[in-house]
């Protein structure tokens, strides 16, 4: 039986859809819930049994990927003493040329090994230990797919099904899609996907699909197996998606009382779910959770929440967040407009500002790292 001990990580590209964050950031990087976006894959693999990795890497952004990683292989390596200690290859990908060619520049770490292969800028819920089972299992299948319905199947890549569950067609981003079962960023290969990628020829977008490369097994006699996820799945590739990423974890989020003892809270009011890092001090604040503030912070007559994530280091004074992430060290005093479904990258800031101030709008922001927003309005404007 072919056991599954691999995992392949894709955690390259340049982020286009996320810019200008991802000018000074990997997009894999962005936190969720202030917790990096590539952790929450490796947390599910790691969960599912595996420790050893590779993973693709970006020259744009590889130097990052690494270091983020070394900090997660400590923390795991200190938190589990006596567990096998995890190895993380990373492979670099010279340019974002597609999936398939990921997988084929990932052949020599691979070998002949069947191995799960996990986009690093999805969130996918549910136990990958299930999946992996029923693939080793069927050792006469060269791969399987998670899929799950969606509203929009036109910008997927969509399958077909036989009356048994196995995959009849698949196709990249039909403009008329025969089903709205879409491919979930995780995906289980035996190494005749590398034959399959040697077939296939680049797309009109000059990227070598993995869909591309399935459907070349399929056509060549080859089993792919099916299975529709039924948790929620989420592709943070752009900024409604990662603030939608951010509401769906912190929803799931409990409270943690002894975080809020523990900080410093003067007159404030706290409802809901909330959390709060180390040294952090609220004074006059209101917060309506779900709501996570990192360590060493400082909120001052602020209205924070739901769903907002705040990140280390963060100065908040006489202002009002909702649905929004802010990464760390940001500063945001005497805003009076809301600032809400926002995005702003480290060390951004904002204020003093008043436009808009007799209005009920409010801000939307997508800022890249060191941002400064600041404004008054004049007289009959």
């Amino acid at each position: 039986m072919s056991v599954v001990c691999k995992a392949l990580v894709l955690a390259g590209g340049k982020g286009a859809r996320l810019r200008p964050l991802t000018y000074a950031m990997a997009k894999q990087l962005a936190p969720v819930a202030n917790k990096p976006i590539l952790y929450y894959a490796m947390e599910s693999l790691w969960e599912a049994g595996i420790r050893d990795f590779g993973v693709i890497i970006s020259p744009e952004t590889g130097a990052a990927i690494q270091e983020a990683l070394a900090r997660w292989q400590r923390h795991k390596q200190q938190s589990y003493p006596g567990e096998t200690p995890c190895r993380i290859t990373f492979i670099p990908q010279a340019e974002p040329a597609g999936l398939a060619h990921a997988v084929a520049i990932a052949r020599p770490y691979l070998g002949d090994d069947a191995f799960i292969m996990y986009l690093g800028d999805n969130l996918i819920n549910g136990d990958l230990r299930g999946l992996m089972d029923a693939f080793e299992a069927a050792r006469d299948q060269a791969a399987s797919i998670l899929l799950t319905p969606v509203e929009n199947p036109c910008a997927f890549g969509v399958a077909t099904l036989d009356e048994d569950g196995g995959v009849r067609q698949l196709i990249e981003k039909p403009q008329n899609p025969p089903s709205n079962l879409a491919l979930v960023g995780v995906y289980l290969f035996r190494p005749a996907i590398f034959d399959a990628i040697a077939k296939i020829a680049p797309s009109a977008r000059g990227e070598l699909e993995i869909t591309d490369a399935i459907q070349r097994l399929i056509d060549d006699g080859c089993g792919v197996l099916s299975r529709i996820h039924q948790g929620w799945w989420l592709d943070t590739g752009k900024k409604d998606d990662l603030l939608a990423a951010n509401r769906r974890i912190l929803a799931e989020m409990p409270p943690d009382s002894a975080s809020i003892r523990e900080a410093c809270c003067d007159q404030t009011q706290i409802e809901g779910a909330v959390r709060m890092g180390a040294r952090s001090r609220l004074t006059r604040c209101r917060i309506v959770g779900p709501v996570v503030i990192g360590d060493d912070c400082e909120l001052q007559d602020a209205t924070l929440g739901p769903d907002v994530s705040v990140g280390d280091g963060v100065r908040l004074v006489d202002c009002r967040l909702r649905n929004s992430v802010i990464l760390e060290r940001c500063e945001i005093v005497r805003v009076a407009p809301v600032i809400a479904d926002s995005l702003m990258g480290q060390a951004c800031r904002i204020g003093p500002l008043n436009v808009g101030a007799g209005s009920t709008g409010a801000l939307r922001l997508l800022l890249a790292d060191d941002s400064i927003l600041e404004g008054v309005a004049s007289d009959g404007l």
